[in-house]
């Protein structure tokens, strides 16, 4: 039948390996890109609005750093701040 004890370690469970790019990082993309292509389109049809969206996709991008820089840092066992 089944093996219905406790089990006494960890290794008899893989852990599951980490993703490529922390999924918040990812997102920031997502949301840096669609900002430069609101940016583009207010700047195009002559509206000012477009300083708005600029601002955010830099905000976006240094999220996306942030979160890169912090994955990598928790996957070697560093320190984000330096």
């Amino acid at each position: 039948m089944g093996d219905t004890g406790p089990r006494s370690s960890s290794a008899q469970c893989p852990r599951q390996e980490p993703t490529a790019m922390p999924r918040l990082a990812l997102y920031a993309l997502i949301v840096c890109v669609l900002a430069v292509a609101a940016a583009v389109v207010s700047f195009v049809q002559g509206s000012w609005l477009g300083i708005v969206w600029v601002l955010l996709a830099g905000l976006s991008s240094n999220m996306t750093w942030y979160y890169i820089r912090r994955g990598r840092a928790v996957r070697h066992g560093g320190s984000v701040t330096g």
